[in-house]
């Protein structure tokens, strides 16, 4: 099993491959991907980049988000299989390099969110409702639904 950074830099992998297909950074990022999976056969990862590609660029709307999860899973996957398999030198070794060829090649997106401590961080759309009477909120306090108390008399 690798360690939990490893699997979150294999995560990032998978979504680059995903982020970059289609777009002007493909090619890059193929080479690049191609090139770290060197001790692997070049021309295979290549084809399966290009295989993961097609599926990505003709998907149907209704399929696009099931595609794109599959893909970014498959490559996650490829990349944890292939920091596993490497002894701890060699795995640390690759792990930089990964992680310097996805900081080279993926873009930092400006509409990238974060959080930290109790924020809460959304990327897409968020629609809340509250409809006859109820009560909707992202994070909601206590909330107390009903009539008020009557006022009493007035205090001296």
């Amino acid at each position: 099993m690798l360690a939990e950074g490893l699997t979150a830099l294999a995560a990032v992998g998978g979504t680059a491959v995903v982020q970059a297909a289609g777009t002007s950074a493909w090619q890059g990022l193929r080479q690049v991907v191609v090139g770290w999976f060197g001790r692997e056969d070049e021309e295979r990862v290549g084809i399966e980049l290009d295989r993961s590609a097609h599926a990505l660029a003709t998907a149907d709307e209704a399929e696009a988000e099931v595609v794109r999860r599959a893909v970014q899973a498959a490559w996650q996957a490829r990349f944890e299989a292939a920091l596993a398999g490497l002894a701890e030198h060699e795995r640390r070794s690759a792990a930089e390099a990964l992680r310097a060829l996805l900081d080279a090649h993926v873009p930092a997106r400006a509409d990238a969110v974060s959080a930290t401590g109790d924020g809460l961080a959304v990327s897409g759309d968020v629609e809340i409702r509250a409809d006859h009477g109820s009560v909707a909120a992202l994070r909601m306090g206590d909330v107390s639904l009903g009539n008020p108390p009557q006022p009493g008399p007035p205090q001296d």
